[in-house]
């Protein structure tokens, strides 16, 4: 009997998936980068977006 693997989370994440999980569009999320600091990734034309570093950002932005 094989044992089941469990799946394995990405490291990165894309913009759109970005946006999926935080229920905005792309071009809002984008405007985050640019004016907002939400952290990524850039390798060559790629930005990607690490989802531990997406909560701790949006951890530190909750309003009181």
């Amino acid at each position: 009997m094989m044992e089941e693997t469990p799946p394995i989370q990405p490291l990165l994440i894309t913009v759109e998936e970005a946006a999926r999980i935080l229920s905005l569009s792309r071009t809002m999320v984008y405007e985050l980068i640019n004016g907002e600091g939400l952290p990524v990734h850039r390798f060559h034309t790629a930005i990607r977006v690490n989802p531990a570093e997406l909560q701790i950002w949006l951890n530190e932005r909750k309003t009181k």
